[in-house]
């Protein structure tokens, strides 16, 4: 594949403004998630601004340790129109401690999930989800995409279910 990003629209019969939230609480990424991948939030604060870091609990049975974490950095947030967030390898566990050292370098590496919303009246709102892995450095440890673009289509469809249940 030569192209570096994966795109998927859809058009959901909610305002932008409740999409837009949905995106913005890490408790709601599970039921969105179009891959299966993404179980949990770690944290439960809310999405607020560009620089925030949020933890994610993920499953791949193709990870080294099946359960991991991820930590999300948001990169863009612009209420109600998009918010974007760079996903980055898990924080490191401290030996002979529970939890995980705060303080240690988080490695993005180069993906971006985006959603772009584009109100169509006042209870319909286009999304635009973007999945771009431009800037990830090459060589690259895995292939990209590592999943078929099915999967954003996927999300979308569960970000309709629930932002039209309202």
């Amino acid at each position: 594949m030569t192209e570096e990003t994966m795109v998927a629209r859809t058009v959901i019969n909610a305002a932008a403004d409740t999409v837009f939230d949905l995106l913005a609480d890490p408790s709601t990424h599970a039921s969105i998630d179009g891959t299966g991948w993404v179980r949990k939030p770690v944290d439960g604060d809310r999405l607020t601004g560009t620089g925030q870091i949020f933890r994610m609990g993920m499953y791949h049975d193709n990870h080294p340790n099946k359960d991991y974490e991820m930590a999300n950095r948001v990169e863009v947030f612009d209420r109600p129109r998009a918010i974007a967030w760079q996903p980055g390898a898990e924080p490191r566990h401290i030996p002979g401690r529970q939890g995980f050292d705060d303080d240690a370098p988080v490695e993005y590496g180069g993906w971006l999930w985006r959603y772009h919303l584009e109100p169509v009246g006042t209870d319909q709102t286009e999304v635009t989800l973007t999945y771009d892995w431009s800037r990830v450095p090459r060589p690259r440890d895995i292939e990209f995409p590592p999943f078929p673009r099915q999967h954003l289509d996927n999300s979308l469809t569960h970000l309709a279910e629930l932002a039209e249940r309202g």
